[in-house]
């Protein structure tokens, strides 16, 4: 008994090609968006790189080579002369002022995003319309205008006129409202049908299941308040109420200016940045998670 085997087809022999000339183009273009994705990533991570390499030269090797990353003589003195300077203080006064504004801000925006994402009051509508925009006004045409109230109210060159007109922020209310709206209401109705009152429901019930927004809130208003210079430029005169941006700002200005002096005030820009960093790496996996995650929909 015999066999006969058939021969190939010819289109299956012809698609393989085809195939595999498609499967060809498909890595190039995956491997052509990696290599410009990595170079923009050097691009950006560059002038970090150059930050901190030139925090450990000497002036004339800052100056001689402003774009070599690497010392050519390691030294600390840039460091050591920055803390011989009120770095400390600066330091005091920034901590100081961001963890009032963080805690505050949280609390307040928290509460002002369940208001308009569940209380049903007239004008709630106005308000939210006037809430985004706030968000499209520039900061800086506000400065003159808090700089007159702070000085009416007697909060100029304290530390109540730093803290206190930083803990509003129209965005994260904003964040927070459409967080809370993505949140089921039969779980506030479940807790109201057990004798929950309102601060109680958003205390108990809704706060923890907005966990994630609120981690995301945390990082964003630490970040602004220990980077806020504008501000801090027109609520105090003080200079012992400099905070970081001021102090640093006043390397770049005052008798620490002369010359070009980057070891000092890159070396104090790396300071500044390390708590800032630290914060967002600790807590990136549970920002990307709960942005992947989002609320839970009914």
């Amino acid at each position: 008994m015999t066999t006969t085997t058939a021969p190939p087809s010819t289109t299956a022999v012809a698609g393989a090609p085809r195939r595999r000339k498609r499967s060809n183009r498909k890595v190039a273009l995956v491997s052509l968006g990696y290599a410009l994705l990595i170079v923009f990533a050097l691009l950006y991570l560059f002038p970090f790189v150059i930050q901190i390499g030139t925090s450990f030269k000497t002036d004339p090797d800052a100056t001689a080579s402003p774009l070599n990353p690497i010392p050519s003589t390691f030294t600390t003195s840039a460091y050591a002369q920055l803390f011989q300077q009120d770095f400390l203080t600066w330091t005091k006064n920034s901590v100081i002022v961001t963890l009032c504004v963080t805690v505050g801000r949280v609390f307040l925006v928290s509460l002002a995003g369940y208001s308009l994402a569940r209380l049903r009051f007239r004008g709630r509508g106005a308000v939210t319309a006037g809430l985004i925009a706030t968000m499209a006004v520039p900061g800086v045409v506000l400065l003159i205008p808090k700089f007159l109230v702070l000085k009416q109210l007697g909060m100029y060159d304290a530390y109540s006129g730093m803290i206190v007109p930083l803990l509003a922020d129209a965005a994260g209310v904003f964040i927070m409202k459409q967080y809370f709206e993505s949140i089921p209401v039969s779980l506030e109705e479940a807790a109201r049908l057990d004798g929950c009152g309102p601060f109680r429901t958003f205390w108990s019930v809704v706060l923890p299941i907005a966990r994630p927004a609120l981690i995301t809130i945390t990082i964003i208003s630490f970040q602004s308040s220990w980077n806020e210079l504008a501000h801090m430029l027109i609520a105090r005169q003080d200079p012992a109420l400099n905070t970081l941006t001021t102090g640093v700002a006043g390397l770049l200005t005052g008798a620490l200016g002369a010359g070009n002096r980057y070891p000092l005030k890159l070396a104090a820009a790396v300071l500044m940045t390390i708590p800032v960093a630290v914060m967002f790496f600790v807590f990136q996996k549970r920002i990307i998670g709960g942005a992947l995650e989002g609320g839970v929909k009914e």
